[in-house]
């Protein structure tokens, strides 16, 4: 029996530097695809929103919650259960999690950790989200209450998080995603019952992706390490599967941290104008403006470009030809990389 070539994504986040090394062996994939919903448009009837599958849309918002994603904070609970996961750079060159959750909640997710500017600005593509955090500082506690969004974060809603007493702080702090939609419902409970718009459009179940992909060869640069990601194709699940920091990423079940999608968004980072407790500048990505970007999916890789015209606008992906990128049905996950940082190793 032949043995599948291994699909690779590199991902390394860095103090000074980051460099994505996309290691895919590939096929080139052919037809448009079929159209499973548009950013913007609207889901069709039956299907879930963030995920691009067919069932029944639960009438209620999406929910984001802020989630560790350094090593003293695995294993992560309720990562797999997530439809979209965004991964942003912090300080010191550490990533943290945006987890968005719609179609399914888990009975607990964490650790949950403290928001950042740059989550506000993913959020607001989701009409009025929930969102779950714990703690801030007084500049993004502003914007926060300034938000659109539902704040039900650990100060507004104790009884929702609860405290691991066989972890250690701040990695040990848990919610509940059903209550913080009891509390949602009840500070807006229409906008708390409104699914939102499609992030992506996607290919019908078993349509090629469209245009062609690109063959590149393993490799890693960088310097000063902080944070290490590989996504692997698995060929049997057909999954991309998550490493991170040289070893297998699992959650808090046991089961291997996967997506059916996995995103790369180069995006500029600038100075918050905050820092941290050690005097480390916070970042924050700038979401509005275009840039390069890669899609992984169906153990394929296609380049193409990401543009947000203004703060109101979703963002699109598109080929080399302008063509929208029509991911596969199912979970994504958006590495959102510095620009001017990511290279791609022929």
């Amino acid at each position: 029996m032949t043995r599948p070539r291994r699909r690779l994504l590199w991902l390394t986040i860095g103090t000074a530097a980051v460099v994505a090394v996309l290691a895919v062996a590939l096929q080139t994939g052919g037809g448009d695809g079929a159209d499973g919903g548009a950013p913007g448009g609207g889901p069709e009837p039956g299907m879930l929103p963030l995920l691009g599958t067919t069932g029944d849309v639960p009438q209620r918002a999406a929910l984001g919650v802020k989630i560790d994603a350094t090593d003293p904070g695995r294993p992560q609970a309720g990562l797999n259960q997530a439809d979209v996961v965004v991964e942003e750079v912090v300080e010191g060159g550490l990533t943290r999690l945006l987890a968005l959750y719609q179609a399914q909640d888990p009975p607990t997710v964490g650790p949950v950790r403290s928001a950042r500017s740059t989550d506000l600005a993913l959020l607001d593509e989701l009409g009025r989200p929930l969102f779950a955090f714990s703690g801030a500082n007084e500049t993004f506690r502003a914007l926060v209450e300034a938000d659109d969004s539902i704040d039900v974060d650990a100060a507004v809603v104790p009884d929702a998080y609860r405290r691991d007493g066989a972890r250690r702080a701040p990695y040990n702090l848990f919610a509940d995603p059903g209550a913080l939609r009891a509390t949602g419902a009840e500070i807006d409970a229409e906008a708390a019952a409104t699914p939102p718009l499609p992030l992506f459009e996607y290919r019908a179940e078993g349509a090629p992706l469209a245009g062609a992909g690109v063959q590149a060869t393993s490799g890693l640069r960088s310097s000063m390490l902080a944070t290490t990601v590989e996504w692997t194709w698995n060929a049997q699940q057909r999954v991309w599967e998550r490493t991170q920091n040289g070893t297998p990423h699992v959650d808090a079940d046991g089961d291997r941290v996967t997506a059916a999608n996995v995103v790369v968004r180069i995006t500029p980072y600038e100075d918050s104008g905050v820092r941290d407790s050690r005097g480390a500048v916070v970042p924050e990505a700038r979401t509005v403006g275009e840039g390069d970007a890669w899609l992984l999916s169906d153990g394929q890789a296609q380049s193409g470009r990401w543009q947000k015209v203004d703060a109101d606008a979703l963002t699109s992906y598109t080929d080399s030809e302008g063509v929208a990128l029509r991911l596969t049905p199912g979970t994504t996950w958006i590495e959102l990389l510095p620009a001017g940082a990511t290279e791609v190793l022929p």
